[in-house]
């Protein structure tokens, strides 16, 4: 099972949301980039899940771990663990987990004294106290991901967390856009409306893709990549959305495949 990580919160209401139509579908260039950061989200996830379980080995005093923050490096992924100090002017780093030879190993390193940041971690962690005095979802557990966007802001992302072995949830989920120095939000995506759950089938029952109706906008989102990447079995998920239609690959790579109007007169044949 993915476990939610350390710091995973619940919190309840739903918000509104307006549909967006495009006059076209998007560039190939256009589904990559969605594709590369579906992928990244994905990453962060798995080095969030087993940096935090290293991190508990070592059974953190009280108080010294509110929240985490994942970086990609030259190296692989580091992931920080600590808290704000009482100004809240730094990020006191209280473990490193740093990614070995394979995507689930981690080495941790402990700090006594914890180690002050102002830098990527502090500004990430701030971004991401910004994003939930902002975010409302619905009574469940939510997982955080914090990646790099261009000209020094950040995208943090809320994705409801998985809670039950073999159960990949989708949807009810928000990508924000936030200021360089992690105080202030730019923009606010809510990238799907309600939130449906992908169930393990018995191991008798072959599954061959997975399939949902997007109703926010016409193209996939990034957690439609990541959903695809995380959840077993590994098939392709079939995406309508009020204009196209979309496949995904196993690998997270997006297909458009044709107008929904004219999937519909072949679904109907």
């Amino acid at each position: 099972m993915r476990k939610p990580v350390l710091l995973t919160f619940t919190i309840g209401l739903a918000v509104s949301f307006v549909l967006a139509q495009r006059e076209q579908p998007p560039s190939t260039a256009a589904l990559a980039e969605i594709t590369a950061r579906g992928r990244l989200l994905a990453e962060y996830d798995g080095a969030a899940w087993h940096a935090t379980d290293a991190v508990q080995a070592m059974k953190p005093a009280a108080g010294s771990v509110t929240r985490f923050v994942a970086r990609k490096t030259d190296r692989g992924w580091s992931v920080v663990f600590g808290r704000f100090d009482d100004q809240r002017t730094r990020f006191l780093i209280a473990y490193e987990a740093t990614q070995g030879a394979r995507p689930e190993e981690f080495s941790v390193q402990a700090y006594e004294p914890p180690q002050a940041d102002t830098g990527f971690y502090f500004t990430a962690a701030l971004a991401v106290e910004t994003v939930l005095a902002d975010f409302r979802g619905e009574k469940r557990p939510y997982n955080i991901a914090v990646l790099p966007a261009g000209s020094g802001q950040l995208y943090v992302y809320v994705v409801p967390a998985q809670t039950e072995y073999g159960v990949f949830p989708l949807g009810g989920d928000v990508r924000y856009l936030v200021s360089p120095d992690g105080s202030d939000i730019v923009a606010k995506r809510r990238m799907h409306q309600t939130i449906i759950e992908f169930t393990t089938p018995p191991e008798m029952q072959k599954v061959e893709t997975g399939y949902h109706i997007a109703v926010l906008d016409d193209i996939p989102e990034d957690t439609d990549v990541f959903h695809v990447l995380v959840r077993t079995p590994s098939v392709p998920e079939w995406i309508v959305t009020p204009q196209y239609v979309y496949r995904i690959d196993p690998d997270g790579t997006i297909h458009y495949v044709m107008t929904k109007e004219g999937f519909m007169k072949i679904k109907d044949k």
